[in-house]
């Protein structure tokens, strides 16, 4: 991953780049590709409907690149998507051996036009992660931490700081993709998974610091901060 560098620095443009299509997503490309081509020699209009499907779904698995803050005591969006919950909780029973006290979830939702691929939200490395089968309601809900089927990972900084945050299927989810494993070391905004169609990612913040985004703002993976690791200091907001 190139470096950007500092703005007195002789660099002083960046070009916009089209994003790739994830390898995990090529396939489902592939296959659509194929069906509408199929649908040409049986109906025009249904394949010119089909191409339209190939596109969303090469846009579905679009891999932008993101330029990611490098400060470690910066705690950096998972996921794009809208912020729909903020609330105070204890940490997940999966993690709780880990982590102790209260924490603030920041649950960002993921709709089937947003980007899927997920990144670690601090540099460190991997100590655990939990695999849970379950529902696949709304990920909109509150019950959905509970209930559906998730990921939970938990990353160690290099000063110590443990931040866990899971990845939640939702009512059209129905694959969650971890590129990762317990040991591996990742960077700040670091592709570590992927949920295919529509989901959710929470994050815990831990105590002693205050979220720097607010309800309904959107976030960027691997750009947008959520917190800074010892902040205390809490934003407020208008939707307009």
């Amino acid at each position: 991953m190139s470096q950007i560098q500092n703005p007195d620095s002789q660099l002083t443009a960046v070009k916009w780049r089209f994003p790739q299509v994830h390898p995990e997503g090529r396939k489902f490309v592939v296959v659509a590709g194929f069906i509408a081509f199929c649908a040409y020699w049986l109906s025009p209009s249904l394949a010119w409907l089909l191409t339209g499907l190939t596109i969303w779904v090469a846009a579905f698995f679009r891999d932008p690149v993101r330029t990611t803050p490098s400060d470690p005591k910066l705690i950096i969006a998972p996921a794009d998507g809208l912020v729909t919950m903020i609330v105070q909780v204890p940490p997940p029973p999966e993690l709780s051996a880990s982590l102790a006290g209260t924490f603030t979830r920041v649950s960002i939702f993921m709709s089937v036009f947003d980007v899927h691929i997920n990144r670690a939200p601090i540099a460190g490395t991997i100590r655990k992660m939990a695999y849970v089968p379950g529902k696949f309601v709304n990920a909109d809900l509150d019950k959905a931490s509970e209930d559906n089927e998730r990921q939970h990972f938990l990353v160690e900084g290099d000063d110590g700081t443990l931040i866990g945050f899971t990845q939640i299927a939702g009512l059209v989810a129905r694959r969650i993709l971890a590129f990762v494993r317990e040991g591996d070391r990742v960077r700040a905004g670091e592709r570590v998974g992927l949920i295919r169609f529509g989901s959710r990612v929470d994050v815990y913040l831990p105590e002693g610091t205050a979220p720097t985004v607010l309800l309904g703002q959107r976030t960027i993976a691997g750009e947008t901060i959520l917190g800074e690791i010892g902040a205390t200091v809490v934003r407020n907001g208008t939707s307009q």
